[in-house]
């Protein structure tokens, strides 16, 4: 009982350290898809913001002045409604592409993924190989371990802030974001948001990886409630490949490749795979189906003299023999009511932008008097209009009154004479109408009236009505 109460206790842990993934380089159609895709995405976002479209820049998101430029478009933030159906739209888009072809946003378009490659290849071309970069991790610190920590250091930390100056520049004019960076002259809030993002960047892509994919990303936790039996996901056929064993073996030799199955357990799958998993375990949720594996053993099979597709695009009904032809596995029940939902939504969303008024009117009536006599013993009613020049052209409105006969409407003695006002692109503009009525007019002590406003300029000029109420004195008997 004693020598019981002596033990020594052991400390055991219940978490695993982490191990670093080295993913190794391989070649191939979708390697070089995937590269076509990065390398657009990347460029898309980092000149994007550069393009001038006129006086401005072509995509600016101006929050101070409540304007969003995109190209030709400017949007206010009484156009939220587009941007419901922009988030629709993605949805749906997330659940169409997720029931055909399982992760591919993820493997191919994902912005953690297109980042963290962009760092491991600047991380391959100063330290090598997966090999050499394994050998480097492992060896003392020296002055060539240093140098190349160094240098692959910085050229993540620059490409980081490069992308957080990029990324404000989306919401400041970039043209005066740069030259107020290097000069040290940046405000305070705008240089918060580039070390932000800049260290967000520099955090997911050069440090976490596929740890973000795997246990942050939610839409690794919920994929299969989107995936069925015929949507297409990166599989391994066990049929062929291991129906008696696995290993290798040497080129042309029958008797071996009788022996044992097609997979010659080279490890290669898991070597490329960006997330470490091995994809002969069956479908994964770390997997973010980039098709690295199909690649690479593809590369493989045709050194060994064997058939490619030992891992490729195929879907669970297929490998268990059901014999589907890829138009009953496109053609199903849920990717039609996915893609007839998506174009309807889609459908609506071109026809709102299409038929979106180019201008809006906001009017207050003038609270500080109902009504008010004017020279010529006519009653007037004051009103307080903001037009909004939604277009890109300096544009001139005119305004009309409906619904009170003998009325008539004009601005008001503030602003300069003449019946149209010229509001300039994308800008706001503030004026004073009067609706002027004869005394000896047949009105009511109040009743609703229209304020028509029309576009003077342009082919085919946009109008508006806009409701109110005009007031007059009780008539005596």
């Amino acid at each position: 009982m004693s020598s019981s109460l002596n033990k020594i206790p052991v400390e055991v842990s219940l978490y695993e350290k982490t191990e670093k993934v080295y993913p190794r380089e391989t070649a191939g159609r979708f390697q070089s898809l995937r590269s076509v895709s990065m390398y657009a995405l990347l460029g898309l976002y980092y000149i994007l913001p550069w393009i001038p479209w006129g006086e401005r820049q072509a995509v600016l998101f101006d929050l101070p002045a409540r304007k969003f430029h995109i190209f030709f478009l400017t949007f206010w933030p009484q156009d939220f409604f587009f941007l419901t159906l922009l988030l629709i739209l993605a949805g749906l888009s997330l659940f169409f592409f997720t029931a055909i072809a399982g992760r591919v946003w993820c493997g191919f378009a994902c912005p953690q993924t297109v980042w963290t490659e962009a760092f491991v290849r600047m991380e391959r071309w100063v330290e090598g190989s997966r090999a050499k970069q394994m050998k480097l991790t492992q060896a003392p610190w020296t002055f060539d371990k240093v140098r190349k920590r160094v240098t692959k250091q910085f050229l993540w930390i620059t490409f980081a802030l490069f992308t957080g100056l990029t990324f404000v520049g989306y919401f400041q004019p970039v043209k005066e974001l740069f030259p107020a960076f290097f000069s040290f002259e940046l405000g305070g809030w705008a240089l918060f948001w580039v070390i932000f993002y800049g260290f967000a960047t520099y955090g997911n892509a050069g440090f976490m990886r596929e740890q973000v994919c795997k246990y942050m990303c939610p839409y690794a936790r919920f994929q299969s409630a989107m995936f069925d039996k015929d949507t297409l996901i990166v599989a391994y056929d066990e049929q062929r490949g291991e129906p008696r064993s696995r290993g290798k073996r040497r080129k042309g030799d029958e008797t071996e490749t009788a022996a044992k199955g097609d997979c010659i357990d080279c490890g290669i799958c898991v070597q490329v795979c960006p997330t470490g998993i091995d994809i002969r375990d069956g479908l994964q949720y770390e997997c973010i189906a980039c098709a690295a594996c199909i690649d690479g053993c593809d590369e493989v099979m045709k050194r060994v003299g064997l058939p490619v597709g030992l891992i490729k695009y195929s879907t669970q009904a297929q490998n268990q023999g059901s014999g589907k032809s890829l138009k009953q596995t496109v053609l199903r029940p849920r990717v039609l009511i996915y893609g007839t939902l998506l174009a309807m939504v889609f459908i609506g969303f071109i026809s709102a932008l299409v038929m979106r008024s180019s201008f809006q009117v906001d009017i207050l009536r003038d609270r500080n008097a109902l009504y008010r006599w004017s020279k010529t013993n006519d009653i007037e009613n004051s009103y307080q209009v903001r037009v909004m020049n939604k277009s890109q052209l300096d544009q001139g409105y005119t305004v009309a009154v409906r619904g009170l006969e003998g009325a008539s409407a004009d601005w008001g003695k503030t602003s300069e004479a003449g019946r149209s006002r010229v509001v300039q692109a994308g800008d706001i503009g503030e004026f004073i109408v009067i609706i002027t009525l004869p005394a000896t007019a047949n009105y009511q002590r109040s009743q609703d009236i229209e304020l028509y406003f029309s576009e003077t300029v342009g082919k085919s000029p946009s109008s508006i009505a806009e409701e109110s109420r005009f007031w007059g004195p009780a008539k005596r008997n």
